[in-house]
């Protein structure tokens, strides 16, 4: 029985992200999970960042007998990005790589989310500066870019 409330629960996860949560951006789509998969790891490529890591539930569990909607997180940087946030905050890379977030619905579509990079990078602000701000506003247009060539 807790292992189908705990698929209700999860099931219903997809559902709370057509509100956004502060600094967020969400992105809805009519592709199917693996698609939008696929189509935001070539977006992070085409748009010049690499996929430097990628984790989630999805296949563990069903390796347990636990079936849950996919759940993927994929970060996405690139060393451009990393020596120039160093320059401005040692602190501030702990946040890279900046994630993606696949979401399977129970409609069998897919959303893809993430939290902007200027909201990420918000907290390191005052030690960063202007160049680490002007940072954030050139990601949140590459992540902005991904998100509209993934869902696309």
């Amino acid at each position: 029985m807790k292992a189908i409330s705990t698929v209700l629960c999860l099931l219903a996860l997809p559902a709370l992200a057509q509100e956004p949560l502060p600094g967020w951006a969400v992105h809805s789509t009519d592709k199917s999970y693996d698609a939008l998969v696929a189509d935001t790891k070539a977006a992070v490529k085409e748009n010049g960042l690499i996929v430097v890591t990628q984790a989630g539930p999805t296949k563990a569990a069903a390796a347990r007998g636990i079936i849950i909607p996919g759940n993927l997180v994929i970060g996405a940087f690139n060393n451009d990005y990393a020596v120039r946030v160093l320059e401005t905050s040692v602190d501030a890379m702990i946040e890279a790589p900046i994630r993606f977030y696949v979401t399977e619905n129970a409609d069998g579509t897919a959303t893809l989310s993430y939290k902007t990079p200027s909201h990420v990078f918000a907290p390191y602000a005052q030690q960063g500066g202007e160049p680490l701000q002007e940072i954030a506003t050139e990601l949140d247009e590459k992540f902005q870019a991904v998100a509209e060539f993934a869902v696309n």
